[in-house]
């Protein structure tokens, strides 16, 4: 078990909104093997019921029946048939409710990675996180936690120090890439990384 304290379920049991702020600053570990990479988490969004760009979420399924569940657990699914994108359950249970991490700025390259990308555009995107942290729809359902290889750990005391006396070092803003609920400020991200997928105008 990893000395470094991880962010139990309880943390995640709040509206997706409050989490996906408050990740901002915290890390993501990964660990496959005797190896763990870490990242600090730089990019977020929120999705919750009533949010019209979660009405695949609407009606429970075999396939979503995640997203209904206790928060703290991981909900991966595929985009464009080739690429994932790693969410975390929220909020109560029976209410659909995630946060989509979009963006982790690592330490290093893991070593299994094979990318001509500089080390902050390795998981600069929801799909290069995935590939880069072998995150798939296997682990669909898996807890966040150290015993599962997959945890997040709280802002270092530094990092904390710092979004609380300058808060403008976190961007809130619009999602990307959506058709509904497009104006919906419910994306933020670190400021000034250089692993943010993409930067607009504060909102």
């Amino acid at each position: 078990m990893p000395a470094t304290p991880y962010l139990a379920a309880d943390w995640f049991n709040r509206s997706s909104p409050q989490v996906a702020a408050d990740l901002i600053g915290c890390n993501l570990h990964r660990r496959i093997n005797s190896e763990t990479i870490q990242g600090q988490i730089v990019e977020t969004e929120a999705y919750e019921a009533g949010d019209p760009a979660m009405y695949a979420y609407q009606n429970k399924t075999e396939r979503n029946a995640v997203v209904f569940g206790p928060a703290g657990f991981a909900y991966i699914y595929r985009i464009y048939r080739q690429y994932h994108c790693f969410n975390i359950v929220t909020d109560r249970e029976n209410l659909a409710s995630t946060i989509l991490i979009r963006a982790v700025h690592l330490e290093r390259r893991p070593s299994w990675v094979d990318s001509k990308d500089k080390v902050e555009r390795v998981a600069a995107g929801p799909g290069k996180l995935c590939i880069a942290l072998q995150l798939d729809t296997s682990l669909k359902g898996i807890s966040i936690e150290p015993d599962s290889g997959l945890w997040i750990s709280g802002r270092s005391d530094r990092v904390a120090q710092q979004l609380m006396d300058s808060p403008q070092n976190i961007t809130q803003t619009t999602r990307i890439g959506l058709s509904k609920g497009a104006d919906i400020p419910w994306r933020w991200y670190l400021t000034d990384s250089p692993a943010v997928s993409k930067k607009n105008k504060k909102r």
